[in-house]
């Protein structure tokens, strides 16, 4: 999957808007909080997700994909992980984390900022 593709898939996402907080980087927010990571457009093709609700969870995709996913820095003790989207991951697999990533922070979202649907 290329970079491209996973940034159309994850702003067709209800209330999902494109951001760029950091200089050469953008992320996929809904409401107010980021719930895809994809880097620098010229950088590596990489997906930050939030991959379970404790590190102990989201590790499972570090156990079953070790050359292509690592936890994220600085927010990968909260269940946060990157993952290479030209490497070994099936395409279905990284559809299924950024659905997962943007479910867990719509749930947390305040119910003013929830997308409608």
């Amino acid at each position: 999957m290329t970079r491209e593709e996973m940034l159309a898939y994850c702003l067709a996402k209800p209330g999902a808007w494109l951001d760029r907080p950091w200089e050469g980087d953008e992320v996929v927010k809904v409401g107010s909080r980021i719930f895809a990571f994809l880097g620098s457009p010229d950088g590596e093709a990489r997906l930050g997700v939030k991959c379970g609700a404790s590190r102990e969870v989201a590790d499972e995709w570090l156990h079953r994909f070790p050359a292509d996913a690592r936890p994220s820095p600085y927010i990968g003790r909260s269940g946060w992980n990157t993952l290479r989207l030209s490497g070994g991951i099936p395409d279905d697999e990284l559809i299924e984390a950024a659905d997962g990533s943007y479910d867990a922070v719509v749930a947390k979202l305040p119910k003013r900022e929830r997308p409608a649907g």
